[in-house]
């Protein structure tokens, strides 16, 4: 059989997995935190025709000859560029202005010997968890509530980890008690909130985690990364301290997805599919010539 017909439909697959990855960031397109996803291709193992010859006395050198086999997917790359900020008015809506990520997390451990299970609708307990041994998800989405026990979660339920009394050992879920008047979050994340008798008290200091490589996190839905051994993760970290991202109150970072920039992709993909589609349909018409030889 012919090799055009072979490195056609390698290039239709990899125009169908560019096309899957185009539609899901459109789809996303005013998703809150949402990372678009970007597919680069590579060709395959050449078929050998004829080997490079060096130079002789008598001869001039004489170059490869190689006929290509194809295209294949090289990687699926998340593009972790900062999304536009939309306004909301809502005190409990955050927008990240730099690098890092919140932390959420369930299924909280308490970091004390015995390893208690975490009872958040005891704001006494709230101290000193084990990130390592909880189910820790990082994401750019800053939509949070609060819950009847005053926990800040997210649309998931997940808690908002932070630190307490301003020690960056003692990690929290952050809590503001159900008496508190009014509550307010800081550019540097510090949550304060004026109690009943009318005092401003500190509830915590929002964490965010910083990585080295955060294209290398792993997708996990609904809005949520999960760390892996190549996103570099480098710690907790106070906001606007250490190169870490500002927090912007009553505001929402949007998808950094472009749809001029989108739908351009779109037709060089369905041209690109187009295209090998004709390879396949000419290489079927050069096999029927040759068929017909024989009559």
């Amino acid at each position: 059989m012919l090799r055009s017909m072979y490195a056609g439909i390698s290039g239709m697959k990899g125009f169908q997995t560019k096309l899957d990855v185009i539609g899901n960031n459109i789809a996303n397109v005013n998703t809150a935190g949402f990372k678009k996803g970007r597919v680069t291709f590579q060709d395959m193992m050449s078929q050998m025709s004829s080997g490079a010859q060096g130079p002789t006395a008598t001869r001039g050198g004489v170059n490869a000859a190689q006929i290509g086999l194809g295209a294949q997917t090289g990687s699926i790359d998340n593009i972790h560029t900062q999304g536009f900020r939309q306004t909301t008015n809502n005190p409990l809506d955050f927008a990240l202005e730099g690098d890092g990520m919140f932390v959420v997390a369930s299924d909280i451990v308490r970091n004390d010997p015995q390893g208690d299970v975490f009872n958040p609708s005891n704001p006494v307990e709230i101290d000193s968890i084990n990130l390592d041994e909880s189910n820790v998800s990082y994401t750019r989405a800053g939509n949070f509530y609060l819950d009847t026990n005053g926990n800040i979660v997210n649309s998931e339920g997940l808690y908002l980890m932070g630190f307490a009394g301003g020690d960056t050992n003692n990690i929290t879920a952050l809590n503001i008690p159900e008496d508190a008047q009014s509550f307010s979050v800081q550019s540097n994340g510090t949550v304060n909130y004026i109690d009943a008798q009318g005092n401003t008290q500190v509830a915590g200091q929002v964490a965010l985690a910083n990585f080295s490589n955060p294209a290398g996190l792993q997708k996990a839905g609904s809005s949520l990364f999960l760390n892996t051994e190549n996103a570099g993760f480098t710690g907790l970290a106070e906001p606007e301290t250490d190169g870490v991202a500002s927090i912007v109150s009553g505001s929402l970072e949007m998808s950094n997805v472009d749809l001029a920039s989108a739908f351009t992709e779109m037709i060089t993909a369905q041209r690109g599919f187009q295209a090998n589609t004709r390879i396949i349909t000419t290489s079927d018409e050069i096999l029927q010539e040759l068929v017909n030889l024989k009559r």
